[in-house]
């Protein structure tokens, strides 16, 4: 590992330090170093709080002259009517940095290049692309809303290693062993929202907090068409976190009142073709309200209508080495007709989670990243990296 490496490496240590209370930024981490040396650090803590190379900056004072300074995103470089603070840009230079190494363009269609480029201009030498893989599956729910406003979504699933996720008679606590349902509360409190259909809350009534680790709660979004589960639900009388629920307009009409008083928000939407909630339609009007990611959690039939929708950006299956036999299959139809039509993960690492074994990947990597380059694609993908940007 060279130095850039090295530096860019405690970057990215920096910047996962934001994780799920910078959306909708992304999470980045900045250090100053002079002759080898770190000299100063920073991170984005929070939406609206200064940026990571600003609050190296203010650290290095003026130290950071003539100073190297590595980000693992592109520095912003532009003043919207909406941003909450000053361009990077403009801190870096007036801080008389000399060079800038960076790990990935930042997608922004406001920055996009156009921050190395006034870096350049200034007579700053600029480096790109240190660790470039590392730091794109770090950011990756920010490349994918902020290139099509349209939610992140991320399906997790916990099966038996024949398939299953509930037995036959619908039971299906601690399918996955106490690792991965650990890891499991650590992704949620990253997450904006965490998203399970009606048959989820009649069988298990979850409150999906985050417990087992220290993290916020998300929001949940509980797709319940008819509003069958959601009225006498846990969620429907705490406080934890929002609760929002994609209903239809007929379903508000019949049973809202019976949430009146509660703090449950309905978002009304239309229907498919087979009668159920339009999805598409509903994650459009999921990130109207500022939701960027969604960790879904949901059973076979939630599970079923988003891949088929061609929603769900990354797969997680946590396989447990158990048996079910009978029970209830992950999966359903999702329009395949031959074996050589099926879908493949993209980007794919495995690991051992405790006693489960976790496969990852994307699946449709230009959906996801758009403008930029997916993990791995094009050379051999370091799973170390995965590992390390994935679970932290």
């Amino acid at each position: 590992m060279d130095s850039d490496q090295r530096h860019m490496v405690r970057a990215l240590e920096l910047a996962r330090l934001g994780a799920g209370r910078t959306s909708p930024n992304p999470m980045v981490g900045a250090v100053v170093v002079v002759d080898d040396e770190v000299v100063a650090e920073g991170w984005h803590e929070s939406y609206g709080a200064p940026h990571a190379e600003a609050k190296a900056l203010e650290s290095a004072g003026s130290t950071a002259r003539g100073s190297t300074l590595y980000c693992n995103l592109e520095p912003c470089c532009h003043r919207t009517p909406d941003k909450r603070t000053p361009p990077c840009t403009e801190k870096i230079i007036d801080a008389g940095v000399s060079r800038v190494v960076f790990a990935v363009y930042d997608p922004n269609p406001h920055v996009a290049g156009l921050g190395e480029q006034a870096l350049k201009q200034a007579g700053i030498s600029v480096t790109y692309g240190v660790l470039r893989d590392e730091a794109s599956l770090l950011n990756e729910p920010f490349f994918a809303w902020i290139q099509r406003s349209v939610p992140y979504v991320h399906l997790k699933i916990a099966a038996t290693l024949d398939g299953r996720i509930a037995s036959r008679d619908g039971s299906s606590h601690w399918i996955s062993g106490e690792q991965s349902r650990i890891e499991v509360h650590r992704l949620r409190s990253k997450y904006d929202a965490v998203m399970v259909g009606a048959g989820t809350m009649i069988s298990d009534d979850p409150s999906l907090t985050v417990r087992h680790v220290e993290g916020r709660n998300p929001a949940r979004i509980i797709v319940d068409s008819g509003l069958r589960a959601v009225p006498g639900s846990r969620m429907a009388s705490d406080d934890a976190a929002p609760v929002y629920v994609l209903c239809t307009r007929e379903a508000e009409i019949r049973r809202g009142g019976e949430l009146a008083g509660t703090k449950v928000k309905l978002i009304t939407c239309p229907t498919d073709a087979s009668g159920h909630i339009d999805l598409f339609v509903a994650m459009q009007e999921i990130g109207r309200r500022g939701i960027t990611s969604i960790l879904v959690e949901g059973g076979r039939g939630l599970a079923t209508a988003m891949i088929r929708r061609h929603l769900v950006d990354r797969l997680s299956v946590y396989t447990n080495p158990s048996l079910m036999g009978a029970g209830v299959e992950w999966l359903g139809d999702i329009g395949v007709e031959g074996a050589e039509s099926r879908p493949h993960l993209r980007c794919v690492t495995t690991r051992t989670v405790g006693e489960d074994v976790l496969v990852t990947g994307l699946i449709d990597p230009a959906r996801t990243y758009g403008s930029l380059r997916a993990p791995g694609e094009g050379r051999a993908f370091d799973q170390m990296a995965g590992v390390l940007c994935l679970q932290d």
